[in-house]
């Protein structure tokens, strides 16, 4: 065990809280891209940020700024301001609780260091988990900045490391809590890691998706408008799967059946294993429900409150495989 057993409980409450905070932060930044409002908040403002405009006149400032972006003289021309008010609160809420985020890690952290309550192997995954925190707001910036230049969308690149750097958040925040309440674990080379190393480049393929809006196109389903591969397809060399919204549903799309043909072999592979039968279940219905679930926002051109379900189960996915892959490697 990384610390004695009667000093784990407290720390492990604290890092539940702490990864539920980060799950929501994931599924706020969700709504904020869906509801296309990360582009609201033309300033970064690490500390003052905290507050939101709080007279007429700021907001005029805020709005004014925002008139000279791409996004306005492009999408918005014309929009009041309260409209704006409304894509702004997402943008901020989203900031905001990342702000909220660092409060609840730092200063228990702090605490427990002065407490001795944390070993020095604990401290250095935690100083690595703030590191990428603080960064994570760093990238969020950069990502933001560059919606605000020339074109009126954010690069799909940036947003693919903010969403990937958010999971190695999660996958550190989880494992130091079971390590904690399972004990110490490791990661084997297996069917386990490389179902959830496909599921997690499934996840980096939805992020491209995402950030070229290529779910508004070929919304049929299996095939792709009465074809198998979508129009111009690999015709932009090597960076099409990144660049060519067409291919990168394509590969989405079947990433996502290949993470489901997996998984059902990997369940009936491990569900005699009782150490994990029940998360293996919970596995199975959540990766049924979330192939299912991405087909029904594909027909219906991409609903906000599905797509955002969609988010969430790519998450719970994930974590569960995370958890799978901490309890099997104890036991065996």
């Amino acid at each position: 065990m990384l610390l004695e057993q009667k000093n784990n409980s407290s720390i492990i409450l604290w890092l539940g809280i702490v990864l539920i905070a980060v799950i929501l932060m994931v599924f706020i930044g969700g709504v904020t891209r869906l509801t296309d409002s990360g582009l609201s908040m033309v300033e970064w403002k690490p500390i003052l940020g905290f507050f939101p405009p709080l007279s007429h006149e700021e907001w005029l400032r805020v709005f004014e700024l925002y008139k000279n972006t791409p996004e306005y003289k492009y999408y918005n021309k014309g929009m009041e301001l309260d409209e704006f008010k409304i894509i702004f609160f997402w943008e901020y809420f989203h900031r905001f609780w990342g702000r909220i985020i660092g409060l609840i890690f730092i200063i228990p952290f702090l605490y427990f260091i002065i407490k001795k309550r944390l070993s020095q192997k604990n401290i250095i995954s935690l100083t690595l988990i703030l590191t990428l925190g603080t960064f994570q707001a760093v990238i969020g910036w950069w990502m933001v900045k560059s919606g605000l230049i020339n074109k009126p969308d954010v690069s799909q690149y940036r947003l693919a490391i903010h969403l990937s750097n958010a999971f190695v958040i999660m996958s550190l925040l989880l494992w130091l809590i079971l390590d904690l309440y399972e004990g110490e674990s490791k990661i084997k080379f297996n069917l386990t890691f490389f179902t959830l190393i496909l599921v997690s480049v499934t996840i980096i393929a939805g992020s491209f998706v995402a950030g070229m809006d290529a779910g508004l196109m070929y919304n049929t389903y299996p095939l792709m408008n009465e074809k198998i591969l979508p129009d111009q397809y690999l015709t932009l060399g090597y960076l099409d799967p990144f660049e060519n919204p067409g291919s990168a549903q394509f590969h989405h799309r079947h990433l996502g059946l290949l993470c489901l043909i997996l998984s059902i072999f990997f369940y009936f592979k491990n569900y005699n294993k009782k150490e994990i039968r029940i998360r293996i279940n919970v596995l199975l219905i959540l990766i049924l429900a979330q192939f299912f679930l991405g087909i029904f926002i594909l027909l219906n051109y991409v609903p906000i409150i599905f797509a955002s379900l969609h988010q969430v189960g790519a998450m719970m996915i994930f974590l569960i495989f995370i958890s799978i892959i901490h309890k099997e490697n104890i036991y065996n």
